[in-house]
This record gives structure tokens, C-alpha cells and sequence, in this order.
């Protein structure tokens, strides 16, 4: 696999409240990535996004070609990029990429923490009400990257799966579960205690899996 494109944006007033945002993404040869951000990208809201769980995400291509069959007047809109992510690779979706994967790009080494949790920003930027609840419903979220190894990764870098760990949770597995107001205390652990999950999720999902319990 290789890197198709690379994105990224600084912050711009977005949407209804003209809140800083910066899903609204360019083209770029290259990212600089550190532990916590990359010189290119920058964060709107860094306490939703960003930080050293959320450097950078990853978005598929086979998630734009839904978009465009369920919203046909509206296809022309959705192309790589629009959706605020900053990497695009042909044959990795939410359905082949794993909890804790490990990936070599270029010579930067990412680790997939945590799904996307999409926000009404999504449906603004492309004018359809709803959309963001559509992502969910169709476990399409895309994924954030910690970086376990910093420095440059461009366009046409060699992409390599270096770890996966088979019994963990594809993306949409995971959100399929976080999405399931039914699910048991033992789906919700089995979630949260997935070993390479952004703690912030874990703790999130523990304290479902309590409730659950109490209330089964």
C-alpha cells in the first residue's frame, strides 16, 4: 500500500457559530509529524481533537463511495479530504484496520488508538442534515493515530503493517458496539480493556459496562 494524499488545514471560523475548525482540508506533499501534532495541521478544538492520542486521521476511500451512492445529488462534494482527515490509503477502511495496529509510513511509525467520533461539523461542512448521525449508523468514523515514532511522512511513502493483534476490534466493530444502547457489560469490557485503546475511551466504556451491569 502507499499514501494516495496527505491533508491538512490551520483553523478557520466554521459553521453556523463561526467556531474555529479546520475540517475544511488542502492538499500537501508532506506532513511533519511529532508526538503531539505536525508543523501542517493544526487543531480547531483541541479538547475533541488533537493532542499525542489524536495526531493524526485516517479516513477510507471506500467511505466516500457510500456517501456519494446514499447522497447521489450531492456525490461531487464528497472527495478525499473533505471530511477533515489527513491520510488516505487505497484498501485500508474501518473494516480491516484494528485497535492497536501498528503502521510504518514513510519513516514515522503511527499506532491506531481510538475511532472518530463524527460531530455535527460533518453534516455543515457538506450541507446535509443528519450526516454525522449517518457516519455512526454505518460505523464509517475513520481512525486517530498516536505516533510511536515521529518524523516525515509525504505522498507515495511506502505503507507497512508492522503489529495487529487478530482478537482485537476492527473500528467498526468497535463502534458498532459503542453505538448498540443495548450492548451487555461484557461486550462494553471486552471494549474497554482492548490494549492499545485511548484511555479516554477506555474509561468512557468502563463506566458503561458498570451501569450495564447494575441494570441487567
Amino acid at each position: 500500500m502507499l499514501i494516495n494524499q496527505l491533508f491538512a488545514a490551520k483553523p478557520i471560523p466554521f459553521g453556523p457559530k463561526g467556531a474555529p475548525s479546520s475540517i475544511a482540508k488542502h492538499p500537501v506533499e508532506s506532513l511533519t509529524v511529532y508526538y503531539d501534532g505536525t508543523d501542517e495541521d493544526e487543531q480547531g478544538n483541541k479538547k475533541l481533537h488533537g493532542g499525542v492520542e489524536k495526531v493524526l486521521h485516517q479516513y477510507s476511500l471506500a467511505s466516500y463511495t457510500l456517501f456519494q451512492q446514499h447522497f447521489p445529488d450531492e456525490a461531487t462534494k464528497f472527495v478525499p479530504g473533505s471530511i477533515g482527515e489527513n491520510i488516505s490509503v487505497v484498501g485500508m477502511d474501518d473494516t480491516n484496520v484494528r485497535i492497536g495496529d501498528v503502521y510504518r509510513m514513510g519513516n514515522v511509525v503511527l499506532q491506531v488508538g481510538s475511532p472518530r467520533v463524527p460531530c455535527n461539523k460533518i453534516s455543515h461542512r457538506f450541507g446535509i442534515d443528519g450526516l454525522d448521525r449517518f457516519v455512526n449508523q454505518h460505523a464509517i468514523s475513520g481512525w486517530y493515530y498516536r505516533v510511536l515514532q515521529t518524523g516525515e511522512i509525504k505522498v507515495g511513502d511506502k505503507v507497512e503493517l508492522e503489529a495487529t493483534d487478530s482478537s482485537s476490534m476492527t473500528i467498526a466493530e468497535f463502534m458498532k458496539c459503542v453505538n448498540d444502547r443495548n450492548a451487555s457489560s461484557e461486550q462494553l469490557t471486552r471494549a474497554a480493556n482492548l490494549l492499545d485503546l485511548d484511555p479516554e475511551w477506555r474509561e468512557r466504556l468502563s463506566m458503561r459496562a458498570r451501569h450495564a451491569k447494575k441494570t441487567a
